[in-house]
Order: C-alpha cells, then sequence, then structure tokens
C-alpha cells in the first residue's frame, strides 16, 4: 500500500537535520587543521546533504527552513558540539588504547608497585624530570595504601631529557633487582637529575651498583624504553604523566580524588 508522501519524506527530512549537524562538528572538530583539510570536510559534508535534499525531493525553501532550524538549535546549544568532539575524541582513544593489546598492561618485570595480582590495573607513563610526575607520587602512594586491589604498572618514557633516559635506565635496572620503587621515589626526591642524584638514589634504594651500571647498559632495558616511546605515539598522547585505569585516560597530575574516582568506576563495573 501506498505511503502518503509527507510520511516518506519525514526520515529523509531527519536525514537532512542530521547531515546539516554533522556537516558543524565536523568543521569544528577539523579547525585547527589547514585550511584544505577543513574546506575538505565541509565539501564532503555538503555533498552528503545535498543527496539527502534531492532524495527528500525537499524544495529550496524547505531546505531554507531546515538549514534555519538546524542553526538556531545549534546557536542555542552550542555544547552539543563540544559534547560531540569529547565523545568522538574518547572513542578514538579507546581505539588506539585496544591497538596497543596487552602489550599496554604487560609490566617490565619488578616495574610494578601494589598488589601485583590486583584485579585493577593503574598503568603510568612516567619521565624522572616531570615535575608533575614528582606530584603525582604521593596520589599514587596513597591509592596503593588504601585499595589494595589495585596493581600499578610503571612504563618508563624519557621525553625530557636525556638525563630522563638515564634515570629511565636505572630505574629498570633497579626493578631488575626487585627495587623498583625505591629507586623511583628516592630519584623524585633528590632533586635535578644527573649523574650525581642517579647514583645516589640507587644506594639509597640499596643496589647493586655494578649490577646496576650493567643493566642499565643492556639491550633489554634499551628495548623496553624504545618499546614505550613507540607505543605512547601509538596511543596518542603528548605528556607525562598519563595514567590508564581501565577504559580511561587521564593526562596531567589530576590529583588523588580525581585518580580515585576513576579507580571506583573501574571497581563499579566489575
Amino acid at each position: 500500500m501506498e505511503q502518503p508522501k509527507d510520511r516518506n519524506r519525514k526520515p529523509l527530512f531527519l536525514g537532512l537535520i542530521a547531515a546539516l549537524i554533522i556537516a558543524a562538528v565536523g568543521v569544528y572538530l577539523f579547525a585547527g587543521n589547514s585550511a584544505s583539510e577543513t574546506n575538505d570536510v565541509a565539501a564532503d559534508a555538503s555533498s552528503d546533504a545535498e543527496a539527502a535534499v534531492a532524495a527528500a525531493g525537499i524544495s529550496k525553501s524547505e531546505r531554507a527552513a531546515t538549514e534555519a532550524i538546524v542553526r538556531a538549535y545549534i546557536l542555542e546549544n552550542p555544547e552539543i558540539i563540544t559534547e560531540a568532539v569529547q565523545i568522538l575524541q574518547k572513542r578514538e582513544v579507546l581505539q588506539r588504547v585496544e591497538s596497543a593489546g596487552s602489550a599496554l598492561t604487560k609490566a617490565f618485570p619488578g616495574a610494578v608497585a601494589g598488589n601485583p595480582d590486583g584485579a585493577i590495573t593503574i598503568v603510568e607513563f612516567t619521565d624522572y624530570n616531570c615535575g608533575f610526575c614528582r606530584a603525582s607520587l604521593a596520589d599514587i602512594d596513597r591509592l596503593i595504601a588504601g585499595n589494595k586491589d589495585v596493581r600499578v604498572i610503571f612504563r618508563e618514557v624519557p621525553i625530557l631529557a636525556e638525563s630522563s633516559r638515564d634515570g629511565a635506565r636505572w630505574a629498570l635496572a633497579a626493578a631488575r633487582q626487585g627495587k623498583y620503587k625505591a629507586f623511583h621515589g628516592a630519584l623524585f626526591a633528590g632533586g635535578p637529575v644527573n649523574e650525581k642524584s642517579i647514583r645516589a638514589a640507587a644506594a639509597r634504594a640499596g643496589l647493586n651498583i655494578a649490577q646496576a651500571e650493567k643493566d642499565a647498559a643492556s639491550a633489554e632495558i634499551k628495548a623496553e624504553l624504545d618499546a614505550n616511546l613507540s607505543m605512547m605515539q601509538q596511543i596518542g598522547f603528548g605528556g607525562t604523566p598519563t595514567f590508564f585505569i581501565g577504559d580511561q585516560m587521564i593526562e596531567g597530575a589530576v590529583g588523588y580524588d580525581a585518580l580515585k574516582a576513576a579507580v571506583e568506576k573501574v571497581r563499579k563495573k566489575g
């Protein structure tokens, strides 16, 4: 049975509205890109809208009215664009995290704190020249102390200075002796990172210095650092500290309460 013409056009009309909103979001999302890239997005969106108009048999006056409705709605509710972009960015992050696979939560032997068998895993990417990483140290210690089901994996990403790489190599050497956390805290407490402070931290952590020197120069530790930096690029974040807690990526020294809330979110999901 043939349906009334207006009833057939309704979903197509809604499709046009959706296309116009997508166009607005797309242009907003790509506003930071080059002019040619932004123009490409706008052209694609315009083409989609034209196709919807043609399929619906919408007149010029009807299209103008629809565009006016969409424009008014976006101007009255501009937050929908930001919300849409945030949702899209979260999905993209999750996809990149998934692409990293189990490597993200596979710790370098010994570079772990808290409950090694904990049901909730926090992965922290850190650099010894990062003041925000130093500021987050107490927050992580507090989380470990108050949550017996939390495991923290430390991933060294020495991106700020050559001394960061030296500190990271010695930290992983300490991990091989089962003293990562002791060295980690001692080096952050020792002021500027240099050969003197690294060796002082190694002594305070009780390392076998000769063995640590050998391990720090090993191909295995170099490979771990290279893999961490590659993972950082693959996931797509550019600074430290960056935390992964369940499906959440948290950048910066956000404080204990924010980290605790992320842990609770994972715990509630079960």
